[in-house]
């Protein structure tokens, strides 16, 4: 199956990487040409499927070198940037060709995009794509919502995209990017659980080597998870972490951008459901600035940004 594929940031280059690995051929293109040579470059490296490979220099040329009805799946930062590109692909795509949200979307603005592209008789899609740096390179976790027939179009391709058995299609448009939404609320509220262990274990009167505790505690325990196994890699790295920011961030912006914790926490309010965890964990991030570096909650805090950093590489690393 051929593909188009915008947007080759971290998550987006890593996974056109294990596609063209999976016998997808993929067409792209991206904003700056950076991320494209990087991509060609990696690609050119592969020990099969850098055949599959076509990149473009624009999007009026990557829309040429795809045939009708076109599949075009995009991994692009959430807000006016994928609005703009949105806009650009209605006035240039023919009826029945297929868009896909590959990234991290509010699923309102989700259902806003799928009226204005129906109406030219584009089709729509929303994949929610989890599993991070990893799981794009190796297989990630992906959340589908959209029409039935069009899941079953593109499933060779999420098939793919994914490990065995980790993509559903979830409902209609809207569904795949509610429930990575929800995925991300409950996220923040584990890797806060974490942080705030690990920080009551550093300041114990035992005088724990936090790299044993956490060795003992992802082996067999009931906690063992992919995000104790991840803290683990950063404490054997730098056991005081002393060259991770005690400020956590949030959406890939440190500080200040409302990310997929918030819109969990407001998406809870307008259904009347109680949140107590997760919207603790957010504004844990939201004022994590104001925590002393060398205090407790300062550790507690670089604990969860070296989560991110490990299955993101979000900005959390000091010069």
């Amino acid at each position: 199956m051929k593909i188009g594929y915008i947007g080759l940031g971290r998550m987006g280059r890593n996974m056109v990487l294990h596609l063209l690995e999976k016998g997808i051929e993929v067409v792209v293109w991206n904003r700056s040409p950076e991320p494209k040579e990087q991509l060609k470059q990696e690609a050119g490296q592969l020990k099969s499927g850098s055949e599959n490979l076509t990149a473009t220099s624009s999007l009026d040329e990557l829309i040429g070198s795809l045939e009708s009805p076109r599949v075009i799946w995009l991994m692009v930062t959430a807000g006016p940037a994928i609005d703009e590109l949105l806009t650009q692909l209605a006035e240039k795509l023919d009826k029945d060709d297929l868009v896909i949200d590959g990234g991290n979307s509010l699923y309102k603005e989700t259902l806003r995009r799928n009226e204005m592209l129906s109406a030219k008789g584009i089709h729509f899609m929303d994949a929610g794509t989890s599993g991070g740096i990893e799981g794009a390179r190796g297989g990630a976790c992906i959340m589908v919502g959209g029409l039935r027939e069009d899941f079953e179009k593109i499933e060779p391709v999420l098939k793919a995209a994914a490990i065995p058995e980790a993509y559903a299609y979830l409902g209609p448009i809207g569904a795949g990017h509610f429930a990575k939404t929800i995925h991300n609320g409950i996220e923040y509220g584990m890797m806060e659980a974490i942080g705030e262990g690990a920080a009551i274990l550093k300041y114990s009167p035992f005088k724990y080597d936090l790299r044993e505790v956490f060795r003992i505690y992802n082996t067999g325990s009931i906690i063992e998870s992919r995000l104790v196994n991840w803290t683990l890699a950063e404490l054997k790295e730098d056991p005081t972490l002393s060259n991770i920011s005690s400020v956590i961030g949030s959406a890939g912006t440190a500080g200040k951008a409302k990310g997929e914790g918030h819109w969990t926490v407001e998406l809870a309010k307008e259904m009347g459901i109680d949140v107590p965890v997760i919207e603790d964990s957010v504004k844990v991030r939201e004022n994590s600035e104001n925590d002393p570096e060398n205090s407790p909650n300062g550790f507690r805090n670089k604990v969860v940004a070296a989560m991110r950093w490990q299955f993101g590489q979000h900005p959390v690393k000091k010069q």
